[in-house]
């Protein structure tokens, strides 16, 4: 019989020549462990999905409790469920009272597919602008506006009148005009290795938008959901976006996402034509009882207030001569080394050594990626940090 290991790279798709091929049988809280019983802590969170840590408790009653009633019904919108209904409530009570309305998806990408048509919709408008080096997806659509040349060129033709601007470059805002149907942006830019908007840069680009009637639309994908220190990210900035993305720290471990709206922008998708955007699983009652038991655990066991001292403790500790400088906005984190030749091996030693998991970013290969748990102790940190420094160190 082949093993798990042999299957995978047998019928499994592969997206790279050099995949991790660690095996895990199973997971809790901040670790994850193999077959043989060595446990890896987890410092990326499945790329910032696991913000409660892996089979947080209360997920996986929420799980439980929604498999006893039932699973899919009926394609997206049709059916009344508790499950959506009650988190999209949840999820409106922690925004600005305009952004009312919320159409889940099943991943990030889906979300922002959704908010590109939303957008054209409702301004009748088709440009799109988006920064160099953001990561927005995978989709056609997403990867239309992601702005790598490299991973956009073996899939051309995408979307036309796609433009992009340089993250924090005021004047570039005057690039965005009444042509201009949407500016999509991350609220912290993820895969450019934790980029973090200037003094008034979001405000500014706020101000634009409004100007030219052009729809602001925040992508939260990794940043959402407590990873920076609040619910999102814009909280710390002073801006409300038209349209909201959220996914990933989301659902607790299960698929996900959503893009918000007001209602009166959603309403775009009911006539002429309707069902203007459409989804099977989207809103999966499972998936939506994960969230809406994530959400409940992030605010009443207060992981919030912990996310601060929890990075300041990694930036404590994670200071060695060949460590060039450390990003954050709360527990997003960029470790930076010189190139990707010395930060390559030492991930490798991080994780069959140390055993720890970590990552870089897609568009800053030279950068180590943290994004551990909100829930990981500060003990944990202790242990992270000096098998990180025991990686570089050898």
């Amino acid at each position: 019989m082949l093993t798990p290991r042999q299957l995978f790279l047998r019928h499994q798709a592969q997206t790279s020549d050099f995949p991790l091929l660690l095996e895990i049988e199973r997971a809790e809280g901040v670790y994850m462990y193999a077959p043989d019983g060595t446990r890896y802590l987890d410092l990326i969170s499945g790329i910032g999905v696991s913000n409660v840590g892996h089979r947080h408790p209360r997920v996986l009653a929420a799980i439980q409790g929604q498999l006893d009633k039932y699973l899919h019904l009926m394609v997206y919108g049709e059916v009344v469920q508790a499950p959506p209904a009650q988190l999209a409530q949840a999820l409106t009570a922690t925004l600005p009272a305009r952004l009312d309305n919320v159409f889940f998806t099943n991943s990030g990408t889906e979300a922002v597919e959704g908010a590109l048509k939303l957008a054209k919709r409702h301004t009748g408008r088709t440009g799109l602008i988006s920064c160099h080096n953001a990561y927005h997806g995978s989709t056609h659509g997403a990867l239309s506006i992601t702005g790598s040349e490299g991973f956009k060129n073996a899939f051309r033709p995408l979307l036309p009148d796609v433009r992009h601007i340089r993250h924090n470059h005021f004047d570039d805002l005057q690039l965005i005009t009444e042509h201009t149907a949407a500016v999509v942006i991350e609220t912290v830019q993820g895969e450019a290795g934790v980029r973090v908007p200037a003094p008034g840069y979001l405000p500014a680009l706020r101000q634009r938008c409004t100007e030219v009637g052009a729809l602001l639309i925040l992508d939260e994908i990794q940043c959402g959901f407590g990873r920076t220190g609040t619910f999102w990210a814009f909280e710390q900035f002073g801006i409300e976006p038209d349209i909201l993305l959220t996914a990933k720290g989301m659902g607790g471990g299960m698929p996900i996402g959503a893009f918000i709206a007001p209602q009166a922008i959603m309403a775009g998708f009911k006539t002429d034509p309707i069902l203007g955007h459409c989804t099977t699983f989207g809103g999966h009652p499972v998936s939506c009882a994960a969230s809406l038991a994530t959400l409940r655990v992030i605010q009443e066991e207060n992981l919030l207030a912990g996310v601060e001292a929890k990075a300041a403790r990694f930036r404590e500790k994670l200071v060695h001569p060949t460590i060039r400088e450390v990003r954050n906005c709360g527990l997003l984190m960029a470790v930076e080394f010189d190139s990707f030749a010395v930060l390559k091996p030492l991930i490798d030693r991080a994780l069959w050594d140390q055993h720890l998991l970590t990552d870089w970013f897609l568009f800053c290969d030279n950068s180590l990626r943290i994004a551990p748990p909100l829930t990981i102790t500060m003990e944990q940190i202790e242990e992270a940090c000096a098998g990180l420094l025991e990686a570089i160190s050898n």
